[in-house]
């Protein structure tokens, strides 16, 4: 397994985000979470699988996926 690459804080910056520190417990549980009721517009659906894919990455990204 390779060390995790650092976030590059500017750049990330400059895409407009901002850290969120979670315990990786939290972030497993966000990764494989939706809470959307059924019948929730298209736009709340995709904003849930923006979060949870980003969770999914951070965890990868500190070699904490799985």
């Amino acid at each position: 397994m390779t060390d995790p690459e650092p976030t590059d804080a500017q750049a990330e910056a400059a895409r407009g985000h901002i850290a969120l520190w979670l315990d990786p417990e939290d972030a497993r549980w966000l990764a494989r979470h939706c809470c959307c009721p059924d019948d929730a517009a298209e736009e709340t659906h995709d904003r849930c699988l923006r979060l949870r894919f980003r969770a999914s990455v951070a965890l990868h990204r500190s070699g904490l996926h799985g």
